[in-house]
């Protein structure tokens, strides 16, 4: 303990010693300052409560050794006690050097008739450290209570948007305790209708019987597998899956009606292919018979850069495919007229602008259940491999111009080069087309008459073809 060592406080008769360690008892912290404000001496009542460089304290005044928000208050505190009137507490702050400001609570009362006034303080740190513990732990709670709040939100958006039906039912009554939209439309035509009552109900006998089966089962081993039943009403097949859920010492069953599980029940086998074309690597679509999208794979998606099949469904596959009225146009009339089509080489146009070079494969099934098309799409971008026609032809026909470098005049050279671009360009649409000159014409973007000129000057396939065509349109 550092004692007052000023002969300040001999006043009414008693010695300063005594009065000093009746001070230093009755706090932690005292300072007799005079009238002028000044700090005539210090005390503590105990040697853990010295702040660093409190020696600089005496000889300086009170509100220059306190934060700039507590100098009014110090202000305060020495004009209520000159005045005499009643003693309030307030709280202090005292600035430390490299770390969190000291907090007394100072009461200060007027000693003597020399104007000295000495001020009593209350160390206030190991409450501000729990203060500020409470601070960290509400922090903490409030940022749990957040994180529950978006847990809770993304669990009702899906509860509420899922198109499988779904009940929550309190396993001691079997009462409804929540039910999704799906349910509502399935078994219910209201909340009210389906909320609270017991589960199961609106099932005939034998489906009632093993529902209660079911749930028993899986209240005893915390799984069964699932049940068929049919709606009393208009006798509709559901399947009733169920699994055991514990929240807050409470056992919830959590029920899933489908419907379209059993609708469309299919074989082991073809809903391993199912599984297949949606995981395969290459993209797979389904569309109808006039290009609309019914479906597509995880692969498509991402060719086309979509986000969910939702987006394409009812979308024309042309959309994504090809140059826009130029590409799908041809390979729908080959689709229509061979039934399938292999290696047709375009491109996908991805939603945000890339474009990605594809090989199409489809199949026409129109004699199905559902009339549809099928397509297979295989990108080729990373593939390293020369176009076989260039390699065929280019090379040999640049040899055969550059050759002429010299013997003729540039103009006639540049003649030369064009027809050679026009005759690859005019081979290529039809190897594209397998013959289809009709819709070569449209690929290069000509009239029929004036590819058929352009096949006449560079004896491009048969020519007697043509006859056949204008005769079949006659």
């Amino acid at each position: 303990m550092k004692p007052f060592e000023s002969p300040l406080l001999s006043f009414g008769g008693v010695d300063a010693n005594s009065t000093a360690r009746l001070i230093a008892a009755a706090s932690d912290l005292a300072l007799v300052v005079d009238k002028q404000g000044i700090i005539r001496d210090v005390a503590f009542g105990n040697d853990e409560l010295v702040p660093d460089g409190y020696e600089g304290w005496v000889g300086r005044r009170w509100t220059d050794i306190v934060t700039v928000e507590s100098r009014a208050k110090v202000e305060a505190l020495l004009i209520d006690a000159s005045a005499e009137a009643a003693q309030k507490w307030r709280h202090v702050n005292h600035p430390v050097s490299g770390g969190i400001d000291m907090p007394v609570l100072y009461s200060a009362i007027k000693v003597g008739h020399e104007g000295r006034v000495v001020a009593f303080g209350r160390d206030l740190r190991s409450l501000s450290s729990l203060q500020q513990r409470l601070v960290d732990a509400q922090q903490s709670i409030e940022r749990d209570y957040a994180k529950l709040r978006q847990l809770e939100t993304r669990y009702r958006l899906l509860f509420q948007m899922t198109s499988e039906a779904v009940l929550i039912v309190e396993a001691g009554s079997q009462r409804v305790m929540e039910a999704n939209p799906a349910a509502l439309r399935l078994l219910g035509p209201s909340p009210k209708a389906l909320v609270g009552r017991t589960f199961p109900e609106g099932f005939d006998e034998a489906g009632m019987q093993s529902v209660q089966d079911l749930l028993a089962s899986v209240r005893a081993a915390g799984r069964a597998d699932d049940v068929r039943v049919r709606l009393a009403d208009d006798g509709r097949e559901l399947q009733v899956a169920a699994s055991l859920v514990r929240q807050d010492n409470a056992a919830l069953f959590l029920v899933r009606l489908s419907q379209r599980a059993v609708e469309h029940t299919t074989s082991g086998l073809h809903q391993a292919l199912l599984d297949v074309m949606e995981h395969v690597p290459d993209g797979f679509v389904l569309t109808d018979e006039s290009g609309r999208i019914l479906t597509a794979n995880h692969a498509f998606l991402d060719l086309s850069q979509l986000a969910s099949v939702e987006q394409a469904r009812g979308e024309p596959l042309e959309r994504w495919l090809g140059r826009p009225g130029v590409d799908f146009k041809v390979l729908m009339v080959n689709l229509r007229q061979h039934g399938s089509v292999r290696l047709f080489s375009t491109l996908v146009r991805g939603e945000h602008g890339s474009d990605v070079e594809v090989e199409i494969s489809a199949v026409s099934v129109p004699h199905g259940e559902t009339p549809c098309l099928g397509f297979t799409v295989r990108g080729i971008s990373r593939r390293i491999e020369a176009d076989p026609r260039l390699g065929r032809e280019l090379p040999r026909s640049v040899e055969q111009l550059t050759g002429l470098v010299g013997r003729v005049s540039l103009k006639e050279l540049v003649r030369e080069s064009t027809d050679l671009i026009e005759k690859l360009c005019i081979e290529a649409a039809l190897e594209l087309t397998h013959d289809n000159r009709a819709s070569a014409a449209e690929m290069l973007g000509l009239s029929r008459q004036s590819l058929y000129v352009k096949l006449r000057r560079y004896s491009i396939g048969d020519l007697n073809a043509e006859h056949e065509d204008i005769e079949t349109e006659d």
